[in-house]
C-alpha cells in the first residue's frame, strides 16, 4: 500500500467521480482506475461501487478513507512540526477564503504576513463558503475564514471580528433620508438583491428577513458584492451589506449606507478541523490578521 494511493481513494470520495479526481490529482483517469482495482485487489475488499452514473463508498471504503484521511493528517502535522521546528525558514500555508470577504481583508493581512515571513509559500483558495466548509473538512486548507453559523460539525474556530450589517438602499430611495435606524420588518415591501445560493451572506439576509416575519422578495442575484452595491445605487432594490464592504469606494455608483435598528452583525471566524495540527505558520498568520483588523475597522 502507498500514500499516493490513500490520496487517489480520498478523492474519488470527494468527487464520487474518477475523470473529476484524475483531473484533480493530475494523473490520467486509466491509470486512477489501475492504481484503485491495484488497491482493491491487495485489501480484498471493494472500496467503491461503480455504475455508468455514479461512484459510491462502500462500507469498508468509507472506513478506508476515514483512517486514510487520518493517516494523512499526521504525515502533514509532521511536516509542519519539522518546519516550525526549522523556526518558519520554509513552509506552504493553504488559506481558505470566502471571496468578497477575502477581497476586503486579505490585500491587508497577506503583505504584512510576507513581511514577515518572506520564505513562506501562501497558496490562496477561494469558494462559497458551504464549499469552503467542506474543503476546511477534508484538510485541504490549514486555516479558512469564514462566517458564523459552521454547518461542519468537525470544524473549530476562533473568532476574528464582530461586524455590523447595514443597509444600502438607491439615493433617491426614501430611506436615504432617514435619520433614525431603521427596523428590518419596514422592508418586508422592498425589493431586495443578494448573493447567489451557497454564500453564508444569502442566508444571512434570508435569516434577518424571517426574524423579521417576512421572506425578502429577491429580484436580482450576484456572486458578486460590488455588484450587488452597483445593482442598488441604479435603483434596482435594497441589499444588506457588510460594514467593511459598504466602506469601499465604487466610484460613479454608490448606494447610501442606511443603519439598522438592533445594530445586527456577523461573526467572522478564522475555522480549521478538529484535531488538524495547526503550525506555527498558520499561528502567525491568524495573528497577523487579528493585528491587522485593528488598524483598518
Amino acid at each position: 500500500m502507498e500514500l499516493r494511493q490513500l490520496q487517489y481513494a480520498i478523492q474519488i470520495a470527494i468527487e464520487r467521480n474518477f475523470s473529476r479526481a484524475a483531473e484533480k490529482l493530475h494523473i490520467a483517469q486509466p491509470s486512477l482506475s489501475q492504481q484503485l482495482s491495484k488497491l482493491e485487489k491487495e485489501l480484498g475488499v471493494l472500496l467503491f461501487q461503480r455504475s455508468t452514473n455514479s461512484v459510491e463508498l462502500t462500507h469498508a471504503g468509507s472506513l478506508f478513507v476515514e483512517k486514510s484521511q487520518k493517516i494523512l493528517d499526521m504525515i502533514e502535522g509532521l511536516k509542519k512540526e519539522m518546519e516550525d521546528i526549522s523556526q518558519m525558514k520554509k513552509g506552504r500555508l493553504v488559506i481558505g477564503s470566502m471571496p468578497i470577504t477575502g477581497s476586503t481583508i486579505l490585500p491587508f493581512v497577506v503583505p504584512v504576513f510576507q513581511a514577515a515571513y518572506p520564505d513562506i509559500e501562501i497558496s490562496l483558495v477561494e469558494e462559497t463558503s458551504s464549499n469552503l466548509e467542506t474543503l476546511t473538512v477534508n484538510g485541504q486548507t490549514d486555516i479558512s475564514l469564514l462566517s458564523l453559523p459552521l454547518r461542519e460539525e468537525s470544524l473549530v474556530y476562533e473568532t476574528l471580528l464582530e461586524e455590523e450589517i447595514i443597509l444600502a438602499v438607491p439615493p433617491l430611495h426614501p430611506l436615504a433620508a432617514s435619520k433614525e435606524p431603521v427596523r428590518i420588518s419596514q422592508l418586508e415591501k422592498e425589493r431586495f438583491i443578494a448573493l447567489k445560493k451557497g454564500q453564508g451572506f444569502r442566508k444571512l439576509t434570508l435569516d434577518l428577513c424571517q426574524e423579521a416575519g417576512f421572506t425578502p422578495n429577491i429580484v436580482f442575484e450576484s456572486s458578486n458584492m460590488e455588484t450587488v452595491q452597483s445593482l442598488v445605487a441604479a435603483g434596482m432594490g435594497v441589499a444588506f451589506v457588510p460594514y467593511l464592504i459598504s466602506k469601499r469606494s465604487l466610484h460613479e455608483l454608490s448606494p447610501v449606507n442606511v443603519i439598522l435598528e438592533d445594530r445586527p452583525t456577523r461573526k467572522l471566524v478564522i475555522a480549521y478541523r478538529k484535531g488538524r495540527y495547526i503550525s506555527k505558520a498558520a499561528e502567525a498568520f491568524v495573528s497577523t490578521m487579528k493585528e491587522v483588523m485593528q488598524t483598518i475597522r
